[in-house]
């Protein structure tokens, strides 16, 4: 799918232009940063869901270093924009942890933690899915759970890392770059290294979540130092680079 008939067809599901933007913003970094299954391909994919357009998330809790949202029918990606923006308009006195409750799908977790790591903060996030992972043979336990990280730098561009815990990632199969087959926790014989973080991932998110349900997690700080410049002196590529 190409960027004009992503862009007319989130229009046709009636969602308002400010979020049609947003969204396809999401979509077009996921593009450039050759992460197809978060791309254009989701918008097909959203088709498919039944969703509010109008829908908006609210701010349920608010005390300083804690923050809780509802997504309240709106897509988990506008919940994690407007939490992203929020974040970046009234930053932590030092940290501040923010549970994010109905909110599905969240889509590429790096792009977000970038937004928060280029606006010089510290952000640690996690989001949970339908479980698609277990061990061999057994039941699906946890869904791929990815971890992404930003952290700012003063010299260059913020250090990203995203890591799902699949093999593949469920965006791959949507995409049809991967079967479902293949999606299975990485690591090989080293498997269950993969499924114990999914598993304590999805733990973590559902213990702070008042109802059942997918929903996100985000650690966002202030940093108290500016490790990347020296890091990236020693000359290798870092995670979240593009080249």
């Amino acid at each position: 799918m190409e960027a004009d008939e992503a862009l007319a067809r989130l229009r046709a599901r009636g969602f308002a232009e400010d979020d049609v933007e947003r969204l396809f913003a999401h979509f077009s970094e996921a593009e450039t940063r050759g992460k197809l299954g978060h791309g254009f391909s989701r918008v097909e994919w959203l088709e498919t869901l039944e969703i509010d357009p109008s829908a908006q998330p609210e701010t349920v809790e608010a005390e300083g270093s804690f923050e809780r949202w509802h997504g309240r029918g709106a897509l988990g990606y506008l919940v994690l924009d407007a939490v992203v923006r929020t974040q970046l308009a009234d930053p932590p006195e030092r940290a501040r942890l923010v549970v994010c409750e109905q909110t599905f799908p969240t889509g590429m977790l790096g792009g977000w933690v970038r937004r928060l790591a280029q606006g010089g903060l510290v952000a640690l996030l996690t989001a949970t899915s339908p479980p698609r992972l277990g061990p061999p043979g057994g039941p699906k336990l946890a869904g791929t759970n990815p971890l992404a990280i930003g952290i700012p730098s003063s010299s260059d561009e913020p250090v990203v890392v995203d890591v799902s815990m699949g093999a593949v990632t469920w965006g791959d199969v949507i995409a049809g770059l991967a079967d479902e087959e293949q999606l299975v926790p990485f690591g090989g014989a080293q498997w269950h290294k993969a499924l114990a973080l999914a598993v304590g991932l999805q733990l973590v998110v559902d213990a702070l979540h008042r109802e059942d349900g997918f929903g996100a997690v985000l650690l966002v700080a202030r940093p108290e130092s500016d490790p990347v410049p020296a890091l990236r002196s020693l000359g290798a590529r870092l995670p979240g680079d593009t080249a």
